[in-house]
C-alpha cells in the first residue's frame, strides 16, 4: 500500500480559549489535486501554517512523507519538499523578479546567500546554476520576458504567478497554494487552473485552499470541507456538492 505524501492524525490548535483546528484528520496521496475549502473562520490557514511549521500544533500528528514534522521549523520543512504560498502575495520588494525566484532556490543551494555574497568560487559556479533554474521557473508560469523587472511592478494576478513560481524553485514534493485565485478575474483563473494541472503532471502534488468553489469543483480530485476548525465532509467534487450538511453549511444553493 503506497504511503500518503502527507498524513494529518487528530491535529488540534487552540489559541487560549478558541478552538482554531479541531481533531483534524485526512491524508493526501502522491499525485493529488486537493482542496480545502470552508467559510472564514473555518481554519483554513491555520491548518497550513501548522503543516508548513508557521505554527506549533496543540495535538496530533502531521506526518509528510512518512516523518513526523509538526512543530518543526519553516526552513526545515521546506528542506524536506514542502513549499507554500501565502494569502497575501509577499514578495521582495527591492528585489526583481528574477531576483525573487532566486532565493527560492537558494533553499536547494549548498552554500547558500553567505557564501553568494562572498563569491567563492565553487557558490559563483552554483549562483549561475540557480540563475538558470530560476528563469526556467519563471518560464514555467509564463514571467520570463519580465525576469529583470520589479517584483511589485508587475499586475496583481502576474505577482500571484511570481509567488508560485518561487515556490516551485525549491523542487517541492508537495505544494501548498493559500488563496492563489483570490482577487484574480475569471481569465486570470483559467491560467492558474492550467498551471495547477501542468505542476501535477510534472510530478508535485498540491494541496490548495480556496473560496472559489467553482473553481476548485472542476480542478480538484477531492475536497475537504471544514466549518469552524472541523471536517465536515470530504470527498470528490460530485459527493462534495450532494452532500446536505455541506450546502448548509457553506456552499448555498447558488453554487450548486
Amino acid at each position: 500500500m503506497q504511503t500518503p505524501l502527507l498524513e494529518v492524525r487528530n491535529l488540534r490548535k487552540d489559541f487560549g480559549g478558541l478552538m482554531a483546528v479541531l481533531d483534524l484528520e485526512f491524508g493526501v496521496e502522491p499525485g493529488e489535486i486537493v482542496a480545502v475549502i470552508g467559510p472564514n473562520g473555518a481554519g483554513k490557514t491555520t491548518l497550513f501554517n501548522l503543516i508548513s511549521g508557521v505554527l506549533p500544533p496543540t495535538q496530533g500528528q502531521i506526518r509528510f512523507w512518512g516523518r513526523e514534522v509538526g512543530g518543526l521549523p519553516p526552513h526545515v520543512i521546506a528542506g524536506l519538499g514542502l513549499a507554500r504560498t501565502f494569502q497575501s502575495v509577499q514578495l521582495f520588494g527591492n528585489m526583481t523578479v528574477l531576483e525573487n525566484v532566486m532565493v527560492g532556490r537558494h533553499v536547494k543551494s549548498g552554500y547558500g546567500l553567505l557564501g553568494a555574497a562572498l563569491r567563492a568560487p565553487r557558490a559563483r559556479a552554483e549562483e549561475q546554476q540557480i540563475h538558470t533554474a530560476a528563469l526556467a521557473q519563471l518560464a514555467r508560469v509564463g514571467l520570463a520576458d519580465r525576469a529583470h523587472e520589479n517584483a511589485l511592478s508587475l499586475p496583481f494576478g502576474q505577482q500571484r504567478l511570481l509567488e508560485i513560481a518561487r515556490a516551485l524553485a525549491t523542487e517541492p514534493r508537495l505544494l501548498l497554494l493559500d488563496e492563489a485565485g483570490s482577487g484574480l478575474s475569471r481569465a486570470e483563473k483559467e491560467v492558474l487552473d492550467r498551471l495547477i494541472r501542468t505542476i501535477r503532471a510534472d510530478g508535485v502534488t498540491v494541496l490548495l485552499v480556496e473560496h472559489d468553489t467553482r473553481f476548485v469543483m472542476e480542478l480538484a480530485d477531492r475536497i475537504i470541507v471544514l466549518e469552524y476548525g472541523q471536517k465536515i465532509a470530504e470527498g470528490t467534487p460530485a459527493e462534495v456538492q450532494a452532500d446536505r450538511q455541506v450546502i448548509a453549511a457553506y456552499l448555498g444553493e447558488e453554487t450548486m
